[in-house]
Formats: C-alpha cells, sequence, structure tokens
C-alpha cells in the first residue's frame, strides 16, 4: 500500500512539473520574439515584388524604409542580389545583418 501511495505522490509530481514547464515555455515565447527557427521556417519576403505592407513584415522594416524600397525599385529596375538593398537610404551593413534572412530576390513557389 506505501508503495502504491509513493507512487501516487511521484506521479503527482511529474504532472506538476510537466504543466509549470510547459507554461514556461508558452509565456518565454509569449513575448513576441520569434525563434530562430521560426525566423529560418518562415517565407521569405521578395524585395523585387514586395509592396510597401508585405515589405512590413520583415522584421527591422518599418513604413519608411518599405517605402524607399519601393522607390528605389521603382527608379533602378529590381535588385540583382539581396545586398543591393543596402543602396537603399538609411539600410546599411547592420540593418543588411539582420534581415539577410528574411528576404529573397528569386520567386518562392
Amino acid at each position: 500500500m506505501r508503495n502504491c501511495a509513493r507512487m501516487f505522490v511521484l506521479a503527482i509530481m511529474i504532472f506538476i512539473f510537466a504543466i509549470s514547464a510547459s507554461f514556461s515555455f508558452a509565456e518565454g515565447n509569449a513575448k513576441g520574439e520569434p525563434s530562430k527557427a521560426a525566423v529560418q521556417n518562415a517565407a521569405k519576403i521578395n524585395i523585387n515584388k514586395a509592396t510597401v505592407d508585405q515589405l512590413k513584415e520583415i522584421n527591422g522594416i518599418g513604413e519608411s524604409y518599405a517605402k524607399g524600397i519601393v522607390a528605389y525599385r521603382e527608379k533602378n529596375g529590381p535588385f540583382k542580389k539581396i545586398e543591393d538593398i543596402k543602396e537603399v537610404k538609411g539600410i546599411g551593413d547592420k540593418l543588411f545583418e539582420k534581415i539577410k534572412d528574411q528576404i529573397t530576390i528569386e520567386s518562392t513557389k
């Protein structure tokens, strides 16, 4: 009988631990920061075709940069490589490093 009671207490403790761990995990992801895996698995934005609203979905690109990208593209034609986005006023090496995994110039099928 004692062994059954110990097993029951152990089972309850494992259950409580599992529940608290899942709450901690959910709380950590609720901060609005995507995990590295989520960023890698997310569809990339084609900077040669995206609208201002689509470009704003890129972390680090707001309204001003998005409009600048579209204006640059309309004036100079499509980007030939993703690094060419650094030709847009205000987008330098630091911002490019932040967004390079989120952008493409190729069609995403």
